[in-house]
């Protein structure tokens, strides 16, 4: 359970308020609805929380029958119980009131190219690209050295995501500000728009850099219409 000693109150909304808002916990059940299952790749997920935190996290999300744990020799994998489950549609309305209210400069004020990469990594979309090997690099000029350079490698419907150079030909170079990627993604500004201003450059195959628009899966909240507070 989380650190504090609890609200006190025997409201079912106070009671699962002790559960569900612990810091980083929201996040890390998004993590694990997205269908990640194990320990480094959740830290993908949410990479600016601790090691410990994570772990600590989770096991107040085991004892409260929310995650299961199931350990096969050297392996752990963290999924959600049907209590876990039944905590999705809180979790999706939490990201929809989000993409309604909150004011979009606000948030394109937390730029993180590493979890904008890993969102695009599990939501790209297989089937606009080619049938073989694609490697689609990501640039962003504007990052120092090691945050400049992200690669998506898709081989056998399987998406990769390196932040070294994998060694493979590059099929698309897509050089672009973080925070311009950042807006697309999230649906604050429109790819085609962007390609047209020349603030996103493509640089490689016409046939892949043409169904740009239908490959990159965007945020599940995208298509929410913002509103003013």
């Amino acid at each position: 359970m989380p650190e504090h000693s609890g609200y006190g109150q025997f409201c079912p909304v106070s009671m699962a308020a002790e559960v569900f808002c612990s810091r980083w916990t929201p996040l890390i059940l998004r993590e694990l609805m997205a269908g990640t299952t194990r320990f480094n790749d959740l830290r993908r997920g949410v990479p600016r929380m601790s090691p410990a935190l994570l772990s600590k996290r989770l096991k107040e999300l085991e004892k409260a029958g929310i995650v299961a744990v199931e350990r096969r020799g050297g392996t752990v994998d963290y999924t959600l119980t049907p209590a876990g489950m039944d905590l999705r549609e809180v979790v999706m309305t939490l990201g929809i009131w989000g993409q309604r209210w909150v004011e979009s400069q606000l948030s394109l004020r937390n730029l993180d190219p590493t979890l904008l990469m890993w969102d695009m990594r599990r939501n790209l979309i297989v089937k606009p690209l080619p049938p073989r090997k694609c490697t689609i690099q990501f640039q962003y000029p504007e990052l120092p050295g090691a945050k400049k350079n992200f690669w998506l490698v898709v081989d056998n419907a399987v998406v990769d995501l390196c932040y070294f150079d994998p060694g493979f030909e590059i099929d698309l170079l897509v050089r672009s500000p973080l925070r311009t990627m950042t807006a697309v993604w999230m649906g604050l500004a429109k790819l085609r728009s962007e390609i047209d201003a020349g603030t996103i450059e493509l640089d490689g195959d016409p046939a892949i850099a043409g169904a740009m628009q239908n490959w990159l899966g965007l945020s599940p909240f995208a298509n929410e219409t913002r509103r003013v507070a």
